[in-house]
């Protein structure tokens, strides 16, 4: 039976969630219909001295949902044309979030974080919103255990500006049995540059 995940599981120390999101679901419902995806990749972003965290720049107007309470989205712009869907971690007023960066739907990987939120209709409409109520958009757990093995580290992607930070294993992406980096099973039906 499909759980809806609770604040209480979101405010747990960023890396830890963003380990275990990893085969959990991503859940669109666009008012007829509900899209579900298993979460194959997500990144982490810590606190202020985390040069890639929006935070490190200070408290802002666009930041802000950062330091705000765990489970609530927080979506922004990129290149004035790609979404990014991530939900915000840990206790109010530490700034910490997990980017979802890819999904599997099906037998298609929907790979790439601003992809993803073309595919599933993710905007700045669905900015700063309880993603632990089952409305709109959510994560669930589905019973579906992911073995620690399974889950491969790597660093960020994108964030070469960051320096040091940016070469920290803060990405989790699901792997194969064999070990090798997670793929679809069959080619995406489009191709082109992942985000």
């Amino acid at each position: 039976m499909a759980k809806i995940l609770t604040h209480a599981y979101f405010n747990r120390p960023t890396l830890t969630v963003a380990r275990s999101l990893v085969g959990k679901y991503l859940v669109r419902e666009n008012g007829t219909s509900a899209i579900a995806g298993r979460i194959v990749e997500v990144e982490a972003y810590v606190g202020t001295e985390d040069k890639a965290c929006h935070a490190s720049k200070g408290r802002t107007a666009r930041t802000e949902v950062l330091f705000g309470p765990p489970g609530i989205s927080y979506v922004y712009l990129i290149y004035g044309m790609y979404h990014m869907l991530n939900v915000v971690t840990e206790r109010a007023e530490f700034p910490a979030a997990v980017l979802i960066r890819a999904i599997e739907v099906g037998d298609e990987l929907i790979d790439g974080p601003g992809k993803l939120c073309r595919e599933l209709n993710i905007d700045r409409s669905l900015h700063q919103i309880d993603l632990t109520q089952g409305r709109s958009i959510w994560f669930e757990d589905r019973g579906r255990r992911v073995s620690r093995n399974r889950v491969g580290t790597f660093p960020r992607i994108g964030v070469d500006y960051a320096g040091l930070w940016a070469k920290k294993p803060w990405r989790f992406r699901l792997l194969e049995e064999d070990g090798c980096t997670y793929r679809s099973r069959r080619q995406p039906k489009q191709k082109g540059k992942s985000l």
